[in-house]
């Protein structure tokens, strides 16, 4: 299996203060990878650095096999993602939204707007104005102009923090489609268990910075369920731990 992303003995320092810490992943072609860990474990942190936009420490980070610098850009013409909030020009409508990320990314893809929309569940509401848009719906317009370009890989960075439960279950169906129709590798990150759970292949456990396990979801359901193995990893198996809430 082709491996897409890469990640080497990765680190990060703050003011002489580590947060992340020796990181090894392994990001595998047509998977999804359920990044999981409590708030502030570092995985925001980890997919800036992926992205380019924080510069690591040490360590070695590639993507489709090639190594990337502190100046590398190009590869991420094969990259969609969203890191933190989906920000938009509210006032404008969805299609027009996507229409100036077309512009201003320089790319030549305005024809796959209509695709990228029907895609995501947004046909039909495409010349709404995105301030009329639930929380959910910003959430698939952002997937949306993230996959406009068909890029090989896909990154997530909580997808479905602060949504309600039928915005959390439009976002599950849709990453399982962008997987299984489109072939896209996913890395999506959460602190909620049972999401990652029900839609990931490999499970990349991180806490305070350091990757504590990085598993197949097969072989943690021949043993229990992701919670217990989530549990027992990060608090020894205390069950006073809420780790389900937004």
């Amino acid at each position: 299996m082709d491996t897409m992303i890469e990640i080497d003995r990765l680190s990060k320092a703050y003011k002489g203060e580590e947060i992340v810490s020796d990181v090894t992943m392994h990001i595998e072609k047509g998977e999804i990878y359920g990044f999981l860990g409590p708030n502030g474990a570092g995985k925001t942190t980890i997919m800036k650095m992926i992205l380019n936009l924080v510069k690591p420490t040490s360590g070695e980070i590639r993507i489709l096999g090639q190594p990337i610098s502190h100046s590398s850009y190009q590869y991420l013409e094969h990259i969609g993602s969203i890191i933190e909030y989906p920000v938009f020009y509210e006032r404008l409508t969805a299609i027009d939204n996507l229409k100036l990320h077309c512009k201003y990314m320089g790319c030549s893809n305005e024809e796959r707007i209509p695709e990228a929309l029907r895609i995501v569940g947004l046909n039909g509401v495409e010349h709404k104005k995105v301030h009329e848009f639930s929380l959910g719906m910003k959430q698939r317009l952002g997937i949306a102009r993230a996959i406009i370009t068909n890029p090989a890989i896909l990154i997530l960075d909580e997808p479905i923090n602060g949504l309600d439960p039928v915005g959390i279950i439009d976002i599950r169906v849709l990453l399982l489609k962008l997987k299984n129709e489109y072939g896209m590798t996913i890395l999506v990150s959460s602190h909620i268990v049972s999401e990652i759970e029900s839609v990931a292949d490999t499970i990349g456990i991180i806490n305070q910075g350091k990757l504590l396990k990085e598993v197949k979801m097969s072989e943690i359901r021949e043993e229990s369920n992701l919670e217990e193995y989530f549990l027992k990893l990060i608090h020894g198996g205390s069950r006073h731990v809420k780790t389900d809430q937004n």
